[in-house]
């Protein structure tokens, strides 16, 4: 696998790309990348990441400090009232920085909240002390099932240990973080442990100032990986039936709202520097994260190039994509 480690001088920019750099949703909340390995083989991987990719090409990592200009820069254009949610295609605790990252983060005055989004694997009691200390507000944990052996199923490697993982939880608990166990509900594998992990988030404590549970839908992607038989839900049958059903059943409110929940509020897009459909010429910088794509930069934005054959210099693209300010393109 291709190693690319991004700084200012490296010429690739911080936005336009869903791997690493800062993504805008058109919110106040802010998804800061600093890098995209994985310790996991999760089945039900959305992007294919881990040490088992049968796709993965190049990982990627950000100097800490052009990053953190990114991020100044973007949360002056949206003001107040933001919220930094570090996550990664991968595992966000495997760069070496984070509580370095989080502290700088807390300086910038726009910036009111800082969240994590971590399989918890590398969580233990010097790092929460460390992100404690830093300022972190609240850790997403990818918490999917107590009971070991699916647990361990859908960790995806053999030396995982739930009861390592549940105690880093009720340790994250316990600090000032703020917990959210946040499951992926996989139909038909994970039905029983929802109710389980719900039961487990009220006894330990999370959800002091966020909810205690953000349960999230098994989508199915071009790139990532399905368990056998496994069927994804409609959006309906997910908020009507799965998550109302646990909500009866346990008397929590499961369907979340940002606005309400997390203050997560409509904000202005960073603009747009390309058109879907246009024609624009873009210089390969670096591999992309899939084989066959390669990295083009074009007006200060990383623009993903699929089934580019061309290693350096110039190509002519077709530009795809832009939503959310993340550009793909075709060569013509």
């Amino acid at each position: 696998m291709t190693h690319v480690h991004i700084t200012e001088k490296s010429g690739i920019p911080l936005m336009g790309s869903l791997y690493f750099g800062v993504i805008d949703r058109g919110t106040s909340l802010l998804q800061v990348r600093p890098s995209c390995g994985c310790n996991l083989n999760c089945p039900f991987c959305s992007v294919d990441a881990g040490p088992a990719s049968r796709t993965r090409a190049t990982s990627y990592e950000v100097d800490m400090e052009y990053l953190l200009g990114a991020v100044q820069e973007i949360a002056r254009f949206k003001g107040p009232g933001v919220e930094c949610h570090i996550d990664s295609p991968g595992e966000p605790l495997m760069y070496r920085r984070l509580p370095d990252l989080v502290a700088a983060l807390r300086k910038i005055p726009e910036v009111t909240a800082i969240s994590l989004q971590t399989n918890g694997t590398l969580l233990n009691a010097d790092t929460i002390a460390a992100l404690e200390s830093a300022g972190l507000d609240r850790v997403n944990l990818s918490l999917h099932a107590l009971d070991p052996g699916i647990a361990k199923m859908l960790a995806g490697v053999d030396w995982f240990e739930i009861d390592t993982l549940t105690e880093s939880a009720r340790a994250v608990a316990r600090s000032r973080i703020d917990l959210l166990i946040a499951p992926v509900y996989v139909p038909g594998i994970n039905d029983d442990e929802i109710p389980k992990l719900i039961r487990f988030a009220r006894e330990i404590g999370a959800g002091k100032r966020f909810p205690p549970l953000g349960i999230q839908k098994f989508e199915h992607y071009r790139y990532g990986r399905t368990p056998k038989g496994v069927k994804s839900q409609s959006w309906w049958q997910f908020y009507n039936r799965s998550l109302a059903g646990w909500e009866k059943e346990s008397g929590l409110r499961l369907r979340l709202d940002p606005s309400r929940d997390f203050q997560t509020i409509r904000r202005p897009f960073v603009p747009l520097v390309f058109d879907k459909g246009e024609k624009v010429t873009v210089e390969i910088r670096a591999p992309g994260w899939i084989r066959g794509e390669m990295l083009g930069v074009a007006r200060d934005r990383v623009v993903s190039v699929y089934n580019c054959g061309k290693q350096a210099g110039n190509v002519r693209v077709k530009i795809v994509s832009t939503k959310h300010n993340i550009y793909t393109a075709q060569p013509v």
